[in-house]
């Protein structure tokens, strides 16, 4: 798609040298009062070991207690690691991980463990109070107990080692010696902890505190307008067309529950650490029968957290057990989704509800719970919080039968969640690594546990699979089926999960069994985009779907492409990954015309008139696609978040609630003209006053295309709204919220990588800026401009053995 002209080149790692020297002269390191922005009031001086950073070269030579290994980096600063044995070949991914990624590490594994308030001060107390509340940390430990007694526990215990090894035998990257403190050693429960968190970004959500609320202060009735369990569309993932196989082989719905821990205190507060806004992604597969190869294509871009660097990291390790290459989470040391040279697989968010909230009756003194008809004491653990230039701060960790309890100003919840559990979701990734065709990723995918996943994999021998992976709870009152979106009486025992052991290792069989799960087995035509997964489900899967306009989309291009009898190839899926056409446009500015040209036809000459018939002209001419040199495309989007503001704010106001409680797109496009949000105004002249707040917001700003507004400049470094220099460059963006091409500018989400692969042929791929970490690499923003684009390179990161590799490992000890 077009993206605008005349940009400044990305900087050279020599030009960020002279960025950081002014940012030093300039006294960078300002102070602010919250978040990880806190970091920054606690940097080193800068005028003398930040420069030991610049200067960090990965040692040519590396002692390795595992044996001999290679390292060769590729033009874009990905490794590919050639070993015979695959320990020597996890500790050096550890190593190089480290090297180009050691600060998002550490930062990582702070704000899982809730140890930043160590670093920041006071400012992130709240953070790492919810931490260790939750006890991410514990649910790791739990994990890494099964984890080390499977195949893959060896090869992240040599990882650890790696890591280790680049702490003690390289030089830090600039974040530390900015922030004066060094990290402290790798162990695999960090990396366990790794999974925990991204599992947490895709499930954790306390969406049923949020509707109780509503309930309560708006009515039964707008919550069931404004948040209904199901969308009225029909592009469900699997659709009745959907041609495949499935394995041999409740009700939904229902109140709301108990309404005693309804406080809005507490619902915000959890709400800031839930999934981020937008959080999904896109995937799809086509058979082999419609490609020009005759191979199946998967296409593939998650929809996660955008930032500098990228949330993935992109590596090809060489075993005789393997040869795979993709994308994995700094921290974890096997490839997440990517391909081997049987088969490939991706993954997008269910959305299904792995989360219940309990209430209990409680003592006056708050030291017991009623429960299964007596009173127990809570398990209790006192934690400290260490907090720079404060006093460290006493937690105490309480928990009931179903796991951590919550409390915020004398309202208290309790939480299961699946992830606090010993999971094997590690075994499973690597076991995918090393499958050897669609039966052996079926038996894999029987382990990944958590988080809930939509699976889409194709093989060389051109089978292709969907499934919906991870534990789907079965909840029971009075021995009937239940939705989970609901508060439960936890003293009751409501809505309990059989052989789920909060902190230990779970037997599962009160879930849903595995031949049960939505799947099908070899399908031709399969596209999923976080929409609701099936219309009519065995068992309750959940009720936070996306809107359905990029599976729609997605669909239509796809079955376009079918019926065509055309075959594709893999320009058509990275072309398809490119799309900006926003269904919500196609759904909504017919109706805004027609209201436009009501409004026009009875006005006056004013100058609001006559904006208002320049804006009618640029929709009349656009053609719904949301690019970032487009007029049409800023005063759509603009347009879009004025009506929606309007139609529910005044009610939403008047009872306390902000915009993070706000409907999604699609209930408020559907909204009939008879609802009660347009008894004060029409739905026509609601749309009218929306366009004209937008044209004053955005002659107000100086705006005049699309990409003015919708731009990279929230990709941001921890530390870049004080260390500007540290944050990627910024640049006009295609895309919105509701495109296939997705970008989200109002919460940084976005396609965090891409890729296109056949099975056993070509494999191409891209990251939303660089593969390094390190501000003064070459490959810290290399590939932000062909993220822009869509513009993959390939994924095969076989290199010419005949030079001399990067960095040798050889057998010893250091």
């Amino acid at each position: 798609m077009s993206i605008a002209p005349n940009r400044k080149p990305v900087p050279s790692s020599t030009t960020r040298r002279g960025l950081l020297a002014g940012a030093l002269a300039a006294g960078v390191g300002g102070l602010t009062l919250t978040g990880a922005r806190e970091l920054l009031g606690q940097f080193a001086p800068l005028s003398g070991t930040a420069w030991d950073a610049a200067n960090r070269s990965l040692s040519k030579r590396v002692a390795s207690p595992y044996g001999e290994a290679t390292v060769r980096y590729d033009d874009y600063g990905v490794p590919s690691i050639e070993a015979d044995e695959e320990l020597a070949a996890s500790f050096a991914v550890g190593y190089v991980q480290a090297f180009d990624r050691l600060a998002q590490l550490d930062l990582q594994r702070r704000v899982m463990r809730g140890q930043v308030s160590e670093l920041a001060g006071e400012g992130t107390l709240e953070d790492d109070e919810f931490h260790v509340a939750m006890d991410f940390a514990g649910a790791a430990e739990a994990t890494w107990e099964h984890v080390s007694e499977t195949p893959a526990g060896p090869l992240v215990e040599a990882y650890a080692d790696g890591v280790n090894a680049a702490i003690d035998g390289e030089g830090l990257p600039l974040e530390f010696e900015l922030l004066g403190y060094e990290p402290e050693p790798w162990t695999p429960v960090d990396s366990m902890l790794m999974e925990k968190q991204i599992s947490w970004d895709l499930t954790g959500n306390f969406g049923e505190l949020r509707r109780a609320l509503i309930a309560d202060r708006l009515g039964e009735d707008v919550l069931e307008e404004l948040f209904p369990e199901r969308l009225d569309h029909e592009v469900p993932i699997l659709r009745e067309s959907v041609d495949a196989e499935t394995l041999e082989e409740g009700e939904e719905g229902g109140p709301l529950g108990s309404k005693d821990v309804l406080d809005q205190s507490l619902t915000d507060w959890l709400s800031r650490y839930e999934s981020p806004t937008g959080v999904g992604s896109n995937s799809w597969v086509v058979s082999g029968e419609h490609t020009e190869s005759g191979r199946p294509i998967v296409a593939y871009d998650p929809h996660l957290t955008l930032m500098t660097p990228p949330l993935w990291y992109e590596q090809h390790v060489e075993t005789p057990e393997t040869s795979v290459r993709g994308a994995t989470f700094p921290g974890v040391p096997f490839v997440i989704a990517g391909a081997n040279d049987r088969g490939t697989w991706s993954f997008t968010n269910v959305g299904a509800d792995v989360l219940d909230c309990y209430t209990y009756e409680i003592d006056d003194d708050g030291e017991r719970y009623r429960y299964d008809g007596e009173w127990r004491e809570f398990d209790r653990e006192e934690r400290e919080i260490a907090v720079a230039g404060g006093d460290d701060r006493t937690v105490e960790v309480r928990k009931t039968v179903h796991g951590p309890v919550l409390e915020r100003e004398g309202r208290t919840v309790g939480v299961a969640w699946t992830g606090h559990t010993a999971t094997r979701t590690t075994e499973a990734i690597y076991e995918f690594e090393r499958s050897d065709g669609l039966e052996d990723l079926l038996e894999a995918t029987r382990k990944f546990d958590l988080p809930t996943q939509n699976l889409v994999y194709a093989d060389a021998d051109g089978r292709t699979l969907y499934y919906a992976t991870g534990k789907l709870p079965i909840r029971e009152i009075d021995g009937e089926a239940v939705s989970g979106n609901r508060l439960f009486d936890g003293s009751a025992g409501e809505g309990e999960w059989d052989g789920f052991e909060p902190f230990g290792e779970s037997s599962w069989e009160g879930f849903v069994p595995f031949e049960e799960k939505p799947h099908a087995i070899d399908p031709d035509v399969l596209a999923t985009a976080n929409q609701r997964v099936v219309d009519d489900p065995d068992h309750y899967v959940g009720v936070a779907y996306a809107t359905p306009y990029r599976g729609a989309r997605i669909y239509n291009r796809l079955d376009d492409a079918v019926e065509s009898g055309e075959p594709t190839d893999p320009e058509f899926h990275r072309e398809l990954q490119n799309d900006v056409y926003d269904g919500r446009a196609e759904q909504l500015v017919p109706e805004l015309l027609e209201a436009l040209e009501d409004r026009i036809e009875g006005g006056d000459e004013s100058d609001d008139d006559r904006d208002l018939e320049d804006a009618h002209e640029t929709l009349v001419d656009w053609e719904y696609e949301m690019a970032a040199d487009s007029r049409g495309a800023l005063r759509f989007a603009r347009w879009m978040d004025h009506f929606r503001r309007l139609v529910v704010e005044p009610e939403f106001e008047d009872a306390g609630l902000d915009e993070s409680y706000y409907p999604n797109d699609w209930v408020v496009a559907t909204l009939p003209t008879d609802s009660q949000f347009f008894e004060d105004r029409s739905r026509a002249e609601t749309m009218v006053a929306a366009l004209e707040d937008a044209l004053d917001e955005i002659d107000d700003a100086g705006w005049e295309r699309y990409g003015d507004w919708n731009s990279t400049r929230v990709i941001e470094h921890p530390f870049g709204a004080e260390a500007p220099f540290l944050n990627y460059p910024e640049r006009p963006a295609d895309g919105s919220r509701a495109t296939v091409k997705n970008y989200r500018v109002d919460s940084a989400v976005g396609a965090s990588w891409r890729m296109v692969v056949e099975p056993g042929g070509a494999a191409t791929a891209v990251l939303p800026g660089g593969n390094s970490g390190d501000y003064f690499s070459d490959h810290y923003a290399d590939q932000l401009e062909n993220w822009l684009a869509n513009d993959q390179t390939s994924m095969d990161r076989t290199l010419d053995d005949e030079g001399e590799p990067d960095v040798v490992f050889e057998e010893g000890t250091s």
